[in-house]
């Protein structure tokens, strides 16, 4: 039995790289965290340290920072100029470019604000939610996702949980009425229809429009479960666009205990809950048209669920 090299990748790991379009005096930062990872005949530099074939993971980094001086655009479009370049050289036969993008709002002031509100070059970091691109080659061709991470929600009412089987070890009540919260993860593939001809325009506006599609369906269903919910906001996507073939989401229940007051002589009719980071539920669901049958190969390069 001999010893082999088996699937192997490589490359530059979460490059940060901040834009400045200042092509007027109100500037737009575009700000990524942009991995590459290259994949092909690379099995001399593993098994004799022949570095011919291999393009620096360093190249790649400042490759990112040398395209993103003719300017980004969306993120989707920025990661297949890099597919596009790296995949002409003759020793990469695919690969993986992710990014994912950090959310700037204009700083609101009396004083230098443009017509559209907010400072012309002054910005605060929005919340911790990130908007995710990926590209995947393969011998099958490109595959773009879209997505988004770490987007809190909360519904105060509207929600329940009940008619669970019950044991000696269920302790948990039934309710008619809970507070439902969760940090969205959801990673959206394209079909190439829209992947072979999106600008970065187009890829702009297709994710605003997902991500509100995901945010009214969870604000507007009243929720008997949240694995309910997270098949509803997919299915709505699935159901606004013919051109995203499938939808992953990740949604871990943020759970919001009622905290006993009696103690303290009061009442507490729904109003002051204690909130627990850890343990939590953690749902998780792929929503997809029926008549693909076959696991995209692109899912497999994607860490957990999504």
């Amino acid at each position: 039995m001999s010893i082999v090299l088996g699937p192997n990748q490589y490359g530059k790991a979460e490059v940060r790289l901040l834009r400045v379009d200042r092509d007027t005096a109100r500037h737009r930062i575009t700000d990524l965290n942009v991995t590459s990872q290259l994949r092909g005949d690379f099995r001399a530099t593993h098994e004799t340290g022949d570095n011919t074939g291999v393009i620096a993971t360093d190249t790649q980094k400042n490759t990112m920072n040398a395209f993103a001086r003719d300017g980004v655009g969306s993120p989707e479009t920025f990661l297949l100029r890099l597919a596009r370049h790296f995949l002409a050289e003759p020793q990469v036969t695919g690969g993986r470019w992710l990014a994912e993008q950090y959310g700037w709002e204009r700083i609101a002031t009396g004083a230098g604000s443009g017509p559209e509100g907010g400072h012309d070059h002054a910005f605060v970091r929005g919340a911790a939610e990130r908007r995710t691109a990926l590209v995947h080659a393969d011998d099958s061709g490109r595959t773009v996702l879209a997505g988004l991470r770490d987007v809190t929600v909360l519904k105060s009412t509207g929600s329940e949980f009940s008619g669970f089987p019950r044991d000696r070890y269920t302790t948990l009540p039934e309710v008619d009425d809970r507070i439902l919260a969760t940090d969205v993860t959801a990673w959206w593939r394209y079909a190439p229809s829209f992947a072979g001809t999106a600008g970065p325009a187009e890829y702009d506006e297709r994710f605003a429009a997902v991500r509100s599609i995901l945010l009214a369906t969870f604000a507007e269903l009243h929720s008997l479960a949240l694995q309910q919910t997270v098949f509803a906001m997919g299915k709505a996507v699935l159901e606004a666009f013919d051109d995203i073939a499938e939808i992953r989401l990740s949604c871990p229940n943020n759970h919001h205990f009622l905290v006993d007051l009696e103690p303290f002589g009061l009442d507490n009719p729904g109003e002051v809950f204690f909130a627990a980071d850890r343990p939590y539920g953690l749902i998780e669901a792929a929503v997809q048209r029926s008549e693909d049958g076959v696991e995209h190969p692109v899912w497999a390069t994607i860490g957990g669920f999504v």
